[in-house]
């Protein structure tokens, strides 16, 4: 009961401030207006399928999560195992991936922007050697170039986080091993990936919830109608939001929260399969 009362307070702000909006905003999405509003079902969801923009939208979306987590999640894991060895300079290596975490987001677009616009760095060194400009956000280059940072901005705290997981793991096992005769790939498969296994689920968990997160990043480096390689979930609602189409913006948020939560219920049930098999 004491416990209760000490969390009162911030079930009080969550349920103020997040639940009880998320579901005035599923409310909302079943209705037909702000004003003299009609309940309406499930007809903004069935309209929202229908819609080019929406389908554009959540495919560049699911296609940037594809290709973005685990290329982050395997570089990170990789510069963990780098940096988890007798290394010249390794706390320092280490402290210099942590930097992109704290560089705030406008500072690192205008990083972004000077490399990668007409008149930028890499098109300077193109003209230099004779090489044709190009217009890297307005190609299919664009994608390729949210998703390098992406992973550059999010690898160093995923690396802390397999870095953990990693001087976790009891150097017994891996003498044990070494002195039965197991070779290095036979130690990695059996030992470091088995009790690596609750890390790497966390790891992709964190890193799918910061893949919805870079609407930021992009909607600096190109504005809020980009290329369509760019145009996420994200890029719609805001849309949606600024022609106050509120039905379809909280449609959109609702089906969004959906796929979240069906995907992370599902990588918790096969971690806890997985920790039952392994005890």
């Amino acid at each position: 009961m004491k416990a209760l009362w000490f969390l009162a307070p911030s079930l009080a702000g969550f349920a103020v401030f997040y639940f009880i909006p998320f579901l005035l905003g599923i409310y909302e999405s079943m209705t037909d207006g702000a004003l003299g509003s009609k309940f309406v079902g499930l007809r903004n969801y069935a309209e929202l399928l229908h819609s080019g923009s929406f389908r554009k939208a959540a495919s560049n979306t699911m296609l940037f999560a594809g290709i973005g987590v685990p290329l982050l999640v395997a570089l990170s894991l990789v510069l963990a195992l780098l940096l988890n060895r007798p290394l010249y300079m390794r706390n320092g290596l280490r402290t210099s991936m942590m930097i992109p975490l704290v560089v705030p987001v406008a500072s690192v677009v205008m990083a972004w922007q000077i490399f990668f616009d007409w008149n930028g760095a890499l098109n300077a060194w193109l003209h230099r050697v004779h090489m044709a400009r190009i217009d890297w956000m307005q190609s299919n280059w664009s994608m390729s170039i949210i998703v390098a940072m992406y992973v550059w901005k999010n690898i160093g705290y995923n690396m802390i986080l397999f870095l953990a997981g990693l001087q976790s793991i009891p150097r017994d096992y891996y003498e044990t091993a070494a002195i039965e005769g197991a070779g290095r790939l036979h130690r990695f498969r059996h030992i470091t990936m088995v009790y690596l296994t609750p890390t790497m689920f966390f790891v992709v968990l964190i890193s799918i919830i910061n893949s919805f997160k870079v609407f930021r990043e992009t909607y600096l480096l190109a504005g809020d109608y980009p290329y369509d390689r760019l145009y996420m979930l994200q890029h719609y609602m805001n849309n949606m939001f600024f022609t106050l189409d509120i039905q379809k913006l909280t449609a959109a948020a609702t089906i969004m929260v959906g796929c979240i939560v069906l995907l992370v219920t599902g990588l918790l049930g096969v971690e806890r399969r997985f920790r039952e098999s392994v005890e």
